[in-house]
């Protein structure tokens, strides 16, 4: 075999098994030197696949290096078709739990409603499926989804929560006496021939109906119910049946609508982060949302965003236990066409049912991200600095980060500014704003150069502390001259220094030409926007001011007997020169009274006095 790596110690061992494998389907468990599966996968061609983690592929990351070392045995289970592979796989990523492999973060246990399997079927929660013909319908991610829906059952329909064994036979023999539920008409007694089985297992069947969400067909049938039993004159029992429909549209009412022609569909999307997904997925039934969940799925190797996704829906439908025949997603995913059929909506009452699945997974992830802030704001800032330093190849956290900005209209007003931020978030209080004072003309080079010695040797005369980071607003030629201004001063080894260039957003490193393209989702390069863009707002704001007290100093303080006071206010309610040239003598004396407002009037209109 060609190319293959050297890196698996026990490449030897392994030899005849990679030489041997079939080019069929199926799935394949790699295994440590302890016996510990560490990654299991699927393939329709279990020889293609597995070869591809010997190739000597320069593009494998670090992680999918690492598990490729530690493979000490593999085997293969050999399956029919690519949606068997599939299925199997994810059952035993399920059972498992393999280190390198994609696993749902929101593994707990979910409540399931039971039915269970006896003449007189019992109704209630639980999170222990077993297996012995009992009916489960669920499992319902919102605990106070579960609980109002088993408030509503319960008030709706007459049924036992006894652990007695009702059989026909036991009831027959009068072994069972009416407990305090039948009194308080919470059961009808079947234990004591008060109901019969037939009827008993009418409103079992009734309540299985309304958990598959089929309300629609339930209110119809109860509509007809009421109708029959009002021409029967029963207007007790009629009244009853009304009661019941009005819980059931109520809380029909509460679920989402998304469409009267939308049936049996199930709805993914995603949004991405720098190292994980956040998915959700919606069941729609009757043109109603009756669940949805967001989830967050890590990625443990090299997986593409759509990979992990992929995972997360298969996963996500074998534990759920959702087996509608369509999904709605966002583009075409690699799955068989025989295990689902895929709908990518361009627009539509389908693309809008997408939308509300891709805007609760953006809403998760901003609140997820919101309460790791809250809960330990510590913690969330050091994740952001370690990532820094890991991206940028620092030696320490960038606890300091300082970014320049210079500001000049055609060569004049030249200004600069300073922007701080400590633990990854702005230091107002210690921005800065700097008058350039030794160029002449439009030299944004020698601006910063100027700007950047003014800051460090001061910093450095004081005995005060250095940033870690220096971040320059520009690409190479910024970054030169701010590299030579921090070698005179022989500070050049303790800061790492970048510069942003803003038409990529490629960042450059000093005697590198080749610069470095982060993720636009990387926490990292967003710190290094958000800083470079508030360090151009902060120095954009003190440039203005400068203008305006340029504005005014040249042109209204040279009319003889106004101030830069009366300037000012003249400015602030008529906002330019010439708009105060052309206001009446009476509203400029309404806001600088008679004797100035004279003097203005007359020096813009002497040529028609």
């Amino acid at each position: 075999m060609e190319g293959e790596l050297s890196i698996n110690p026990y490449y030897d061992k392994l030899l005849p098994i990679l030489q041997t494998l079939p080019s069929t389907p199926g799935v394949y468990q790699y295994f440590d030197k302890n016996g510990t599966i560490i990654y299991i996968g699927k393939a329709k061609n279990l020889k293609n696949r597995v070869l591809s983690y010997f190739q000597n592929d320069l593009n494998h990351n670090s992680k999918t290096r690492l598990l490729v070392r530690k493979i000490y045995h593999i085997e293969l289970v050999h399956v029919n078709t690519e949606t068997e592979a599939l299925l199997l796989e994810c059952n035993l990523i399920q059972k498992n739990k393999p280190r390198y492999n994609i696993l749902l973060k929101d593994d707990k246990s979910y409540p399931w409603v039971r039915i269970t399997n006896e003449e007189f079927p019992k109704v209630f929660k639980t999170r222990n499926l077993i297996k012995d013909g009992s009916l489960y319908f669920g499992p319902y991610p919102n605990k106070k989804g579960i609980n109002e829906l088993m408030d509503i059952i319960r008030l709706m329909f007459r049924f036992r929560t006894c652990n007695l064994k009702l059989t026909q036979e036991s009831i027959r023999l009068g072994k069972f006496k009416s407990c305090l539920n039948y009194q308080i008409k919470l059961c009808n007694a079947p234990c004591i021939s008060n109901e019969t089985k037939e009827d008993y297992n009418k409103t079992i069947s009734t309540i299985k109906s309304m958990l598959r969400g089929d309300f629609s067909s339930l209110i119809k049938d109860l509509k007809y119910d009421m109708m029959l039993f009002a021409q029967e004159l029963k207007f007790e029992q009629a009244q009853e049946i009304k009661q019941r429909i009005n819980l059931l549209e109520n809380y029909q009412a509460k679920s989402a609508i998304v469409s009267s022609r939308i049936n049996n569909v199930e709805v993914f999307a995603y949004t991405s982060a720098e190292n994980s997904i956040f998915f959700n997925m919606m069941k729609v039934v009757d043109g109603r949302v009756i669940s949805s969940n967001s989830i967050e799925v890590v990625k443990k190797l090299e997986e593409t965003d759509l990979e992990v996704f992929t995972s997360a829906i298969i996963q996500s439908r074998d534990r759920m236990q959702w087996t509608f025949n369509e999904i709605i997603v966002p583009e075409y995913l690699d799955l068989p066409n025989d295990y689902v059929v895929q709908t990518v909506p361009q627009m539509g009452e389908k693309k809008q049912l997408l939308d509300f699945s891709l805007h609760n997974a953006k809403f998760y992830k901003i609140e997820k991200s919101k309460k790791a802030t809250l809960v330990d704001p510590e913690r969330h800032s050091r994740r952001i600095l370690e990532q820094m330093k890991k991206d940028l190849s620092m030696e320490e956290l960038p606890i300091q980060i300082e970014c320049f900005d210079n500001s000049n209209t055609q060569g004049t007003e030249p200004v600069a500014a300073c922007v701080v931020f400590r633990n990854a978030k702005p230091s107002n209080r210690e921005y800065k704003h700097y008058n350039i004072k030794t160029v002449v003309g439009p030299d944004d080079f020698a601006s910063m150069q100027e700007v950047v010695y003014r800051r460090y040797s001061r910093l450095k005369a004081e005995g005060k502390p250095l940033p870690q980071l220096i971040v320059v607003d520009g690409g190479k030629g910024q970054l030169s001259s701010t590299v030579e201004v921090l070698t005179a001063l022989e500070i050049i080894d303790k800061i790492t220094v970048i510069g942003i260039a803003k038409r990529l957003e490629e960042i450059y490193f000093p005697n590198d030409s080749t610069p470095l393209y982060l993720d636009r989702r990387s926490e990292t390069l967003k710190i290094i926007q958000q800083i470079r863009d508030e360090a151009h707002r902060f120095g954009i704001t003190h440039h203005r001011n400068r203008r305006s007290k340029a504005t005014i100093k040249t042109q209204l303080t040279d009319i003889p007997g106004i101030g830069e006071t009366t300037s000012r206010n003249l400015l602030l309610k008529f906002v330019s020169v010439k708009r105060i040239s052309q206001t009446s003598l009476e509203e400029l004396t309404s806001c600088i009274g008679k004797s100035k407002a004279e003097i203005v009037y007359n020096y813009f209109h002497k040529d028609n006095l």
